[in-house]
C-alpha cells in the first residue's frame, strides 16, 4: 500500500498546483499554473476567485502530473487552499454569488462597523480570530447588506476547499480548519457559534463540519473525466494550508513554527488557548488545529519585506558587484560587523518604521545587521506572548520559508531566543501535512502520530552561540 500515491490539489493566491505524494511522504510529481483574481461582474472594483477557472487549472495540472506517474497508483485525492474565502450555494450546488477574494477591499467598512452587530471584544472572545477585513464574517455581512437574495436562497455556505470537494464528489461538506479561520466558530466547542450567527442575522447553513482525514465521498465519473483520472477514488477532507503546513513541518504539541517570508507568521500547536483582552490587544489569533483538542495560536509581522527595502535603498549596486547573489553580499557585510548602535523599528507596514543611531561612520552592513536583530527580537517577544497564551515553554523553534535560508539571521534568531533553531529541509510542508491525513484515511498509517513518526523530517540545527 505504501506504493500508492495521494494527489494533492493545492490552491494558493499565486499558484494552482497538483502534486503526487508517496506513502513515505516523498513528492513524485508536481505541476504548477498561475492563479489570479478576476473582476467581480456584479460589483465595480470588486475582486473574486473564478471557481471554474481554478477547476480547469486543477485539471490541466493533474493531467500533466499523471504523465509523470502511474495513474493507477493514485489512491486518494485531497484539496488545500488559503483560508477564509467561500461562497453561498443553492440546493443544486450552484453559486449564488462568486467567491469574494480576501484581496477585495469592499469588506473594510464592514470590519470597521462590526460593533453594530457584536462587540469586537466579544467576537474575539468566542472565535479567537483577530480583526482582519477579509474574515468570512465580514463577507457574509456584506452579502446580507448588499445581496440579500444570496443569503435567503442559501442552501449552504461552502469554503473554498469544499467547493472543489463538491465538484469532485457531489457532496457538500465543510472542514474544521477552514471554519476556524472564519470568525464564526466557537473555539471551545469546535463548531459554529449560535451567538455570532444570531448576532449578524445569518442562518446556520454551513453543512456538516468534518475533521481532517474524513472521506467526503468518492470521485464521480464526471469529475474523473475532467481530471483524466480513474473514478471511484476516495476524496479526503483536509483544508486550510497553514494548519497542514504546521503538521508537515513536523511540529508536535507545544512546538513553535516560524514561516519566514515577506511576512513572518509564528504559530504554535497547544491544548490551551486564551482570548482575553491582553491577547485581543496584542493581535493574537487562535484557530482550530487539524487535530481535535489542539489550537493554532499565532502572530504575524512584516519581515523580509523590510530586508527587501534595505536591499533596494542600500544595495542598489549589488547586482553589479555580485550578480544574482545580492543577499550573499548583504550577509557577508553584516557578518563582519555589529549593529554599531543602530536600531531598527520594524513597523514599516504602518509607516512607523524607523532607523536610529546612524553616525558618520555607519555602514550599510550595520543597517542590515540591525534589521536582522530587530526582527529576531520581534520573534522573541511574539514567542513569549504565545507561550503565555498556550501555557507552555518552547525548547526549540522550527523555521521554514525563504527566510530560513539566511544563515546569519538564523544564528541571530537562536542567540536572541536562547534556544536551538531547527531549519526544515522540507519545502512542501502543506502538501506533506495534507497527504499524511489522506494516507491515514486510506489505512496506510493507523494514525497521524504514526505517520509523523514514520516519515522522516530532516532538520539543520542552529544552536545559540557567536557568529
Amino acid at each position: 500500500m505504501k506504493n500508492k500515491l495521494v494527489l494533492v490539489l493545492d490552491c494558493g493566491a499565486t499558484n494552482i498546483r497538483a502534486i503526487t505524494v508517496t506513502g513515505r511522504g516523498e513528492i513524485t510529481a508536481i505541476h504548477t499554473l498561475p492563479n489570479n483574481t478576476s473582476p467581480d461582474p456584479f460589483y465595480r472594483e470588486g475582486l473574486i476567485w473564478d471557481i471554474d477557472e481554478i477547476w480547469n487549472k486543477f485539471s490541466a495540472c493533474t493531467r500533466k502530473v499523471l504523465t509523470m506517474v502511474d495513474p493507477a497508483a493514485v489512491a486518494a485525492i485531497t484539496v488545500t487552499t488559503f483560508g477564509v474565502n467561500g461562497a453561498p450555494v443553492d440546493e443544486d450546488g450552484n453559486l449564488l454569488y462568486p467567491v469574494i477574494s480576501w484581496q477585495c477591499q469592499r469588506t473594510v467598512p464592514i470590519m470597521e462597523n462590526i460593533h453594530k452587530y457584536i462587540s469586537p471584544e466579544r467576537l474575539y472572545a468566542i472565535s479567537g480570530v483577530g480583526q482582519f477585513s477579509f474574515n468570512t464574517i465580514h463577507t457574509l455581512i456584506w452579502l446580507k447588506e448588499n445581496r440579500i437574495g444570496a443569503i435567503e436562497k442559501m442552501n449552504s455556505f461552502l469554503f473554498l476547499p469544499s467547493l472543489f470537494i463538491m465538484k469532485l464528489t457531489g457532496q457538500k461538506v465543510n472542514d474544521c480548519t477552514m471554519a476556524g479561520t472564519s470568525m464564526l466558530t466557537d473555539l471551545k466547542s469546535r463548531s459554529f457559534s449560535e451567538e455570532i450567527l444570531s448576532a449578524i442575522g445569518v442562518p446556520d447553513k454551513f453543512s456538516g463540519l468534518a475533521e481532517a482525514g474524513t472521506i467526503a465521498g468518492v470521485l464521480t465519473r464526471e469529475a474523473a473525466s475532467h481530471l483524466g483520472i480513474i473514478a471511484g477514488i476516495p476524496v479526503v477532507v483536509t483544508g486550510h494550508d497553514t494548519q497542514f503546513a504546521l503538521i508537515g513541518s513536523g511540529a508536535g504539541e507545544n512546538e513553535a513554527v516560524l514561516s519566514s517570508g515577506t511576512w513572518e507568521i509564528l504559530m504554535t500547536r497547544t491544548r490551551t488557548v486564551r482570548t482575553d483582552k491582553k491577547m485581543f490587544d496584542a493581535g493574537v489569533t487562535s484557530e482550530l488545529d487539524a487535530v481535535p483538542g489542539l489550537y493554532n495560536t499565532g502572530l504575524q509581522w512584516l519581515a523580509s519585506g523590510i530586508l527587501e527595502w534595505i536591499k533596494r535603498n542600500f544595495y542598489s549596486n549589488g547586482e553589479k558587484i555580485m550578480p544574482g547573489k545580492v543577499y550573499d553580499l548583504m550577509i557577508d557585510d553584516a557578518s563582519k560587523v555589529g549593529a554599531g548602535g543602530i536600531k531598527v523599528t520594524t513597523g514599516f507596514h504602518t509607516n512607523d518604521g524607523c532607523i536610529s543611531g546612524l553616525g558618520i561612520h555607519s555602514t550599510r552592513g550595520q543597517v542590515y545587521r540591525a534589521a536582522l536583530e530587530a526582527l529576531s527580537e520581534k520573534t522573541r517577544q511574539s514567542l513569549e506572548l504565545l507561550q503565555d497564551a498556550g501555557n507552555f515553554k518552547a525548547d526549540s523553534l522550527i523555521v521554514a520559508g525563504g527566510g530560513s535560508k539566511n544563515r546569519l539571521w538564523n544564528q541571530i534568531r537562536a542567540n536572541t531566543l536562547g534556544i536551538p533553531v531547527k531549519i526544515t529541509r522540507q519545502t512542501e510542508t502543506t502538501v506533506l501535512g495534507a497527504s499524511i491525513f489522506a494516507l491515514t484515511a486510506l489505512g496506510i498509517y493507523s494514525s497521524v502520530d504514526e505517520a509523523l513518526k514514520t516519515i522522516v523530517h530532516d532538520y539543520e540545527y542552529i544552536n545559540p552561540g557567536k557568529y
